[in-house]
């Protein structure tokens, strides 16, 4: 499963737990235990952004992202641009 995620300064469903940055998170619909798996990747790959010593919110992208990267799927990014109703937020 991919999730898509969007820095947010006002409201979160996630937080980095190295520098505290709120991030909305969207994924396809799915079951409570997939959230659950994907929501952990997401966390983790967050720490991941820091991994190269950039410090506060600056080590993640300001654009939107997905988790995870490397696997690009056409259709869910279509979804994401055009598309975003179809997604439930976390």
């Amino acid at each position: 499963m991919q999730v898509l995620c969007e820095r947010s300064n006002t409201g979160s469903d996630v937080r980095c737990t190295i520098c505290g940055q709120g991030f909305l998170v969207y994924w396809q619909r799915t079951s409570p235990s997939e959230r659950a798996l994907a929501r952990q990747k997401v966390i983790l790959t967050l720490k991941e952004h820091h991994e190269n010593e950039m410090s506060g919110h600056h080590a993640h992208p300001s654009e939107r992202f997905s988790i995870p990267s490397w696997d690009t799927d056409v259709r869910f990014a279509a979804i994401a641009e055009h598309e975003e109703h179809h997604l439930q937020r976390a």
